[in-house]
């Protein structure tokens, strides 16, 4: 199983921008077939160092990884909308 993470820091992170953001990636469970698990959470601390939000999905392996970063759902949507409202993210992809 593969483990893919990506922490977002949106422009405008306010509630309203962050829960946005969260239902748009949720929006990829049962549109993006690759997704064995899906999981979006928004940052409450707010520190210097903090993301807004996290988004971790479950996928079976890295051929499974490769065609979610390909999805035409994920790309015309999900990362349109992400890159429209992000200051930067970072990610890593790791084997459980």
């Amino acid at each position: 199983m593969i483990k893919h993470i990506v922490c977002f820091k949106l422009k405008d992170n306010s509630l309203a921008e962050c829960k946005m953001a969260k239902d748009v990636l949720l929006s990829m469970q049962g549109k993006v077939p690759e997704i064995k698990g899906i999981m979006v959470g928004i940052d409450f601390l707010h520190s210097e160092r903090s993301y807004d939000l996290i988004l971790e999905v479950l996928l079976d392996d890295e051929a499974a990884l490769e065609s979610y970063q390909n999805d035409t759902y994920h790309c015309s949507v999900v990362k349109k909308h992400m890159h429209a409202v992000r200051e930067s993210s970072v990610a890593v992809d790791y084997v459980i």
